[in-house]
């Protein structure tokens, strides 16, 4: 994974206070297949993804980063199936910042992999990120040949994952550390 891009509201920049980022870039991991959406006890994932940043704040602080806490959802996942596009935004909190972070995702599912669109910015900016984010996938599409529908079982991998690794990281699918949630 490698960044694409990035976007910025058209009043701020990179460098200036309160600015949040829009962080762009495709995985190419196969098809996600999107069954198991429907079925997801996304509070039971959160749990689970709290429990897992608790687990790691010792290693994280160890190499020399701040320990995190998984707050809430500050928006909870949501799959769109007519679009194909997965969206979801954590609170988190950094130890010693003075206010919680946001981390707003929204996937975009292809026929051979998913691009991401991670806005990353403060709790206040949470409005104005999701009414961006609403005008913006308008333009984002996947030509003829690389859309969801395109997929051909014939040829083409699946991952070894679903929605619900999507949000907790794909990392812990690999691992079983997700298995059994549903």
């Amino acid at each position: 994974e490698s960044t694409m891009g990035m976007l910025f509201p058209a009043d701020a920049g990179p460098l200036d206070e309160g600015a949040y980022g829009i962080d762009i870039f495709y995985t190419e991991d196969g098809y996600i297949e999107d069954d198991d959406a429907e079925d997801m006890d996304y509070d039971e994932l959160l749990e689970q993804m709290q429990a897992d940043i608790q687990a790691g704040n010792e290693e994280r602080v160890a190499a020399g980063y701040e320990s995190m806490e998984l707050v809430n959802w500050a928006s909870p996942p949501y799959y769109d199936a007519a679009n194909k596009r997965l969206h979801w935004a954590k609170e988190l909190y950094f130890e010693g910042a003075d206010a919680n972070s946001l981390n707003y995702n929204v996937l975009c599912l292809g026929r051979k992999g998913y691009l991401t669109m991670n806005a990353i910015g403060g709790m206040e900016d949470l409005e104005k990120v999701s009414a961006g984010l609403s005008g913006f996938l308008n333009s984002v599409s996947y030509q003829e040949g690389h859309r969801y529908a395109d997929f051909d079982p014939s040829v083409d991998e699946v991952a070894a994952y679903g929605i619900g690794a999507l949000i907790a990281g794909k990392v812990l699918a690999k691992t079983g550390i997700l298995a059994g949630i549903g």
